[in-house]
């Protein structure tokens, strides 16, 4: 098993936007086949919104892009994210100073 981390985090909705991108798929043609508001698939192409278990399985209804596969890369960056947070990194630090006493 590796040890590796990749050094900028990569949201599913960059690989998903390229994607389409690359098959000439507009958003809102595909915000439409998958019955979800474009404002949503948008936000999600961009960044700016999670992707859920939900629009992860439409989009691999819509794309044939695996559903388990864009939640992994969604928990990665997830937990890159979190990793990068300083202050949350003081608090976890100062919970187990405190769970070491106990």
């Amino acid at each position: 098993m590796s040890n590796y981390v990749c050094a900028r985090p990569v949201h599913p909705g960059e690989i998903l936007k390229e994607e389409i991108e690359y098959r000439g798929i507009s958003q809102s043609k595909l915000a439409a086949q998958m019955g979800i508001p474009y404002k949503v698939l948008n936000h999600i192409l961009n960044e700016r919104r999670p992707l859920t278990p939900t629009t992860a399985m439409l989009f691999e209804a819509a794309l044939g892009v695996p559903a388990d596969m864009l939640i992994g890369i969604q928990t990665d960056y997830n937990m890159l994210m979190v990793k990068q947070d300083k202050s949350f990194a003081n608090r976890l630090a100062e919970i187990r100073r405190i769970a070491a006493v106990l």
